[in-house]
């Protein structure tokens, strides 16, 4: 379908300086937020309140920012819940940060003011301040939209949609709802362009049914002339035009590629390695490593979580694939967010059959591992794991250099932020985060 219309936003100037100056320890921290040494990057702590049930983040998210020494100071408490800034979103925001650390950018979740892009300056605890208009981009990609910061240099951010489509009339053909892709320029604080269209199957696919359900976790390839978006398979009843609710045979995993910026040309590509969904669920799901390839990780897959490789053609490299399973000597794997970090390495987070599962928030155990795509190892993080350990909704990991920033710690409970060193593999505790009934640590950014 041929773009409809295109409207240019002014959000607002971007900010591309901050300066950082020392304080004294009478400073107030809740008020004025944490001062920095001028070379440290701030860290900051994402956290997601309950609605009704525990660990469910549907309440709202909460931030917090520290400097690195204070992020790496096991004597060092962080009460992000309690000294926190409340983020615009109704439920749980997607956020994402600049690489200096400097700058969040959020759209707001579902909710009135659900679809709307706002900046705000990092400066140091609770202190976020918002620069530049509010800027809804509902009316492109609706009120809940999946979106990616590529990394460009912070120059822009990519959001992602598909409708859900009506039930089919009489003879069933197929099930296709339409797809939204939009282009944000974060340093000029313009929607660039967007692009809507559907997206067949093979014929043999969609008369029985199959039909994508979520575009998610869009990212730039190493020429940076094609966007590579995951996807999450649905299926409707050919006998009834309403989705499927009996259980049946996964395809081959799948994502989309569209020329980069024109977003045009829209063309799924095809694994032979794997059946799960590659959208993720709200956090970076594919990566372009230091090889020039990306890499990319499978959700709901029949036989345990892998990670795929899509070659600089754009197309699956089929001679590649790591089984998650089989590198962790588990099964049934499920990647719930995962970090590449550089030379090969990225940190997992998962769970696997025979998990314990939690009685508070009724989700299975997550653990960490640290993994090693070119040599296809993994190895399980030596860390206090809990039976409410629950990661499925980490949205972020902080890289500095060598270094990772995550958060870990059960749902309602104290944990710490740790850091992982990715030349090294070593893991230290950082400082104390302090938590409260229900709520959970999502991230580090």
């Amino acid at each position: 379908m041929k773009k409809q219309f295109l409207r240019f936003l002014t959000i607002g100037s971007v900010i591309t300086a901050f300066a950082f100056v020392s304080c004294n320890s009478d400073d107030n921290i809740a008020d004025k937020g944490e001062n920095k040494q001028n070379e440290e990057r701030w860290i900051t702590i994402a956290g997601a309140k309950p609605s009704d049930v525990p660990g469910n983040g549907s309440g709202g998210t909460v931030l917090y920012s520290v400097s690195e020494s204070e992020a790496k100071n096991p004597n060092r408490e962080i009460r992000v819940f309690e000294d926190g800034f409340n983020v615009r979103s109704e439920r749980t925001a997607r956020l994402q940060v600049s690489e200096d650390g400097n700058t969040l950018f959020n759209i707001a979740y579902a909710g009135d003011n659900g679809g709307e892009f706002s900046n705000y300056s990092i400066e140091g605890g609770n202190n976020f301040v918002e620069f530049g208009a509010k800027v809804s981009i509902a009316e492109y990609a609706g009120t809940a939209p999946r979106w990616a910061k590529l990394f460009d240099g912070d120059k822009t951010g990519v959001a992602v949609s598909v409708t859900r489509p009506a039930p089919n009339e009489g003879d069933y053909q197929y099930t296709r709802g339409e797809a939204t892709v939009v282009s944000l320029d974060l340093q000029n604080a313009e929607i660039l362009t967007y692009e809507q269209y559907e997206l067949p199957l093979t014929p043999e696919e969609e008369i029985e049914g199959y039909h994508i359900f979520r575009l998610d976790s869009p990212v730039l390839n190493k020429a940076k002339n094609k966007l590579i978006i995951g996807t999450w398979m649905g299926k409707t009843d050919p006998n009834t035009g309403e989705s499927d609710s009996n259980s049946f045979d996964r395809l081959n995993a799948k994502s989309v590629v569209v020329d980069y910026p024109s977003l045009k040309n829209p063309k799924v590509i095809t694994s032979e390695n794997a059946n799960g969904d590659t959208s993720g669920y709200r956090s970076f799901n594919s990566f372009l490593a230091d090889d020039g390839n990306i890499y990319q990780a499978t959700q709901r897959d029949v036989n345990g979580s892998k990670i795929l490789r899509i070659n600089q053609n754009n197309e699956y490299d089929n001679s590649y694939v790591l089984s998650l399973d089989d590198a962790l000597g588990v099964t049934d794997s499920y990647i719930e967010s995962w970090r590449y970090v550089g030379n090969g390495v990225a940190l997992v987070m998962y769970t696997h059959s025979g998990s314990a599962l939690s009685s508070l928030s009724n989700q299975e155990q997550s653990f960490i591992a640290q993994v090693n795509l070119f040599n296809k190892t993994a190895t399980q993080l030596d860390l206090p794991y809990d039976v409410d350990l629950y990661m499925f909704q980490n949205q972020g990991f902080a890289v500095v250099g060598d270094e990772v920033y995550f958060t870990f710690a059960p749902v309602g409970k104290d944990g710490n932020i740790y850091i992982f060193n990715s030349k090294t593999g070593e893991v230290t505790k950082g400082a104390k985060l302090i938590n409260e009934p229900g709520n959970h640590f999502i991230g580090t950014f």
